[in-house]
């Protein structure tokens, strides 16, 4: 059986293939959003919904009336929607599986559990499934599956966008998707009529990060031990902290050298292999582990690691008395390149 993904679901709910139950849960509310908004606006016409779209709220609903609501047959239409939203303040919430065991065809009933994951062993979630229903778990997307949403975001609208102007983005966002989404949004808009190309200069005018002093930039400058380069965008870091957090440098530091370090252990030292080891969908990023393999050893990047976990705890104020974020950039920067 394939895989329930997001696009998966959007394409058979666009194509009119309801399931009779949704239960969509996890830690992205934004898919879930989206689902629901998408049968919202796929199943029933505006007239429809005036009597054949319910919604219920969690917090303040009876499972009995739920279920009672989800029973009934639909009034001058193919459907009925109800929708419960904040399901996982639903109290009694496993007695919707009296429901789930025999739902109507007629009925689509769409489950909203955010912030958690229903446990699959449920009988709940074994009826839903076995009954033509569909579970679908909103994962949050990795720091490394963000960039390729980005790409894929503008690729469905014909935008194309270099890697390293979703790299930016990607650092500058994070993988709230809700918020990204604004942000790819206000790049869309922004995008010359006679152009569908983002580019890095495009990404500094319209959301605030500096093309040249940013942790795609830094990155670049500590792999080819540009010493120069890296301290002329610490020193940016140091005197605009808010737009560059710690964190963030310290998780894409990490990442990179933690993944270099596994490139050390290839049988083949090449691009192929390493895009296949570490699961890069770009050749670009590749060159990035092929120079580290020129420029460091394993030994240095494992030493460089350690360096990594005591400016972390540096950071948070363990052995550290005065320094700023700044100072102790300057010096990890040194530490690494030396």
């Amino acid at each position: 059986m394939a895989a329930v993904t997001f696009e998966s679901i959007k394409r058979d709910i666009l194509n009119k293939k309801f399931s009779p139950i949704y239960l969509l849960m996890g830690d992205e509310s934004f898919f879930i959003d989206q689902i629901s908004d998408l049968l919202v606006e796929n199943v029933l016409t505006n007239e429809e919904k005036d009597f054949n779209l319910l919604t219920f709220y969690g917090v303040d609903s009876d499972v009995n009336n739920i279920i009672a609501s989800a029973r009934r047959f639909p009034l001058m239409a193919e459907y009925q929607l109800i929708i419960i939203k904040e399901a996982q303040e639903l109290d009694k919430f496993d007695l919707l599986d009296v429901y789930a065991k025999k739902p109507l065809k007629s009925t689509i009933l769409v489950i909203n559990y955010k912030h958690k994951k229903v446990d699959g062993r449920r009988a709940l979630v074994k009826n839903i499934n076995g009954n033509g229903g569909v579970v679908f778990e909103s994962k949050k997307l990795y720091d490394n599956q963000v960039p390729p949403y980005i790409k894929s975001y503008f690729a469905a609208k014909k935008i194309r966008i270099d890697d390293k102007s979703a790299q930016m983005i990607t650092d500058f966002v994070g993988n709230d998707i809700s918020k990204l989404n604004q942000e790819l949004l206000k790049l869309e808009i922004s995008l010359p009529k006679d152009n569908n190309t983002i580019t890095s200069d495009l990404v500094e005018k319209n959301i605030g990060i500096s093309k040249d002093f940013n942790n795609f930039e830094l990155l670049k400058a500590v792999i080819s031990k540009d010493v120069v380069a890296a301290n002329r965008i610490a020193n940016y870091f140091d005197k605009n902290p808010k737009d560059n957090p710690t964190i963030v440098t310290i998780s894409l530091l990490f990442n990179y050298f933690s993944n270099l370090l596994e490139c050390f252990w290839l049988p083949q030292k090449n691009e192929q292999s390493v895009m296949s080891s570490l699961g890069l969908k770009s050749a670009y990023f590749a060159r990035d582990y092929m120079s580290g393999l020129r420029n460091y050893n394993a030994m240095k990047v494992m030493n460089i690691i350690s360096e990594l976990r005591v400016f972390d705890a540096k950071t948070k104020g363990i052995g550290n008395v005065s320094a700023t974020s700044g100072e102790l950039l300057k010096e990890l920067l040194f530490r690494i390149m030396h």
